[in-house]
């Protein structure tokens, strides 16, 4: 006879063990499957954003822009240090170990609430009365029986058509954070999170880095003159952006990448690099969930079909994070997944879409929440716009990083904060007020009238704030 379950998760992301823990904080009896393996061969339960993506990608980040630092600006502050040379072995040995602490921190916190891991692949067998039958696939294979399924496989790096990942010469978002040596000339195709993220790291080392985008707009998601004011920067620290290029061949070798190409005048270019990452978007993940068993309704990009409470099409089967509608966004799978463990107990689990920050962690850092103004603009919306350089603000002077501004826009009726938008020092970190006051319904007088602290980064909000009604402070 198969384990019983009241609810069984399938994939341990941040959907999946968020899911888990909080339906067992409220008092079922939870099992969450997973099949992400460590380089011994253990769990490794986090899903992509620990092991390929959010937290190893930081790691890089920081490592990488503690050399630029050390390199290019610690003699501003009168530190002198010699020659600085960077150990990229090191460098990968701690974004390692960083990734197993949150690896080891997962398999805490489900033994700390009482959810029951099984390491392995969890797939659909039957509907069982009162539930389904899930296949654990691991070491041993076993049978277990969940009354309410939450499927959270998130999802894939998508490959160009024909080119498959080697992780060799042309890496994924894993083989790009797993380089064991730094290379001399870099490309990427697509100018998006991971391609921005990953051409930073290595630009800062001393790689010559060329990324090549389809879009003939950068950062087409962006609010238009925050991602100008991202390009600018972009472009002064050497980070070659070609934008509105359509990729023809390419071709490996043992002297690295070589790919055809045409640029946004119709001219036929080559380049040739060291390695190629390839980022060019996400795809759902349901291989080998064995969905066609039970039914379970899958849309034309293979996503599985929710509605909005991420309700299947099937009577207590629910799906969160990358592998349904929506940004794929660590976060968003996080709230999806608490909303989701509540409903299952009967409560009113809530995520509102409107309020979804993003960031890129680069440097400068972007981030934004809510509308663009190319958004509001096209929507026929009636706002008032206001913004505020860092050029312009003390901490930012002081800490040697002036570049960028944030910028707020809000309905010029009712002075509701309808966006935020950002690109900076630190506005990964400022972002988060500009998520509280969208939703509680705030006014850009409302935080403008708000008590900031000097000096703080944060009096850029507020300064951008007053800047909504043309007002400024008096210094």
């Amino acid at each position: 006879m198969s384990k019983q379950f009241d609810v069984v998760v399938i994939g341990a992301g941040p959907g999946g063990y968020i899911a888990a823990i909080r339906a067992a904080q409220l008092g079922f009896n939870v099992a969450c499957i997973d099949e992400w393996k460590n380089a011994m061969g253990g769990a490794a339960p986090g899903g992509t954003c620990t092991n390929v993506g959010c937290i190893p990608s930081k790691a890089l980040l920081q490592s990488s822009e503690h050399f630029e630092h050390a390199k290019l600006h610690f003699a501003d502050h009168g530190i002198s240090t010699g020659k600085v040379e960077m150990d990229v072995a090191k460098m990968i040995a701690r974004k390692e170990a960083i990734v197993k602490q949150n690896n080891d921190g997962i398999l805490y916190l489900f033994k700390k609430n009482k959810v029951t891991f099984f390491h392995g692949r969890g797939s659909f067998v039957k509907a069982a009365e009162g539930g389904y039958e899930i296949k654990v696939a691991g070491k041993e294979e076993e049978v277990i029986t969940g009354k309410q399924i939450v499927v959270a496989t998130g999802s894939n790096a998508r490959a160009l058509p024909g080119l498959p990942f080697d992780e060799e010469h042309i890496l994924s978002n894993d083989g790009a954070l797993s380089l064991e040596k730094m290379p001399k000339k870099l490309g990427l195709i697509g100018a998006g999170v991971i391609g921005l993220e990953m051409g930073s790291v290595w630009r800062r080392l001393g790689t010559e880095v060329t990324v090549l985008e389809g879009m003939d707009k950068f950062l087409p998601v962006v609010d238009e003159q925050i991602a100008k004011e991202a390009k600018k920067a972009f472009d002064k620290q050497g980070l070659k952006i070609e934008l509105g290029v359509k990729i023809g061949e390419v071709k490996t070798g043992k002297k690295g990448v070589s790919v055809a190409y045409t640029n946004a005048k119709g001219e036929a270019q080559s380049l040739d690099v060291d390695k190629l990452i390839v980022s060019i978007g996400r795809t759902a993940n349901t291989i080998g969930l064995n969905a066609e068993a039970v039914g379970l309704a899958l849309d034309e990009r293979g996503a599985i079909v929710v509605d909005d409470l991420c309700k299947t099409n099937l009577p207590g089967v629910w799906a969160v994070g990358d592998v349904v509608r929506g940004p794929m966004l660590a976060h968003k799978a996080e709230e999806e997944a608490v909303a989701v463990a509540e409903r299952i107990a009967g409560q009113h689990g809530h995520v509102n879409f409107a309020t979804l920050p993003s960031v890129i962690y680069t440097s400068p850092e972007v981030a934004w929440v809510g509308r663009t103004e190319q958004q509001l603009k096209a929507d026929g919306v009636k706002y008032k716009a206001g913004s505020f350089p860092f050029l312009a603000n003390g901490r930012a002077r002081a800490l040697g990083d002036t570049t960028g501004m944030v910028k707020f826009l809000a309905d010029a009726e009712t002075d509701e904060i309808l966006g935020v938008h950002m690109v900076g020092p630190m506005v990964s970190e400022l972002i988060s007020e500009a998520v509280v006051a969208m939703e509680f319904k705030a006014s850009s007088e409302d935080i403008a009238r708000i008590c900031h602290a000097h000096p703080s980064l944060s009096e850029s909000t507020k300064e951008a704030a007053l800047a909504v009604d043309k007002r400024t402070l008096n210094f």
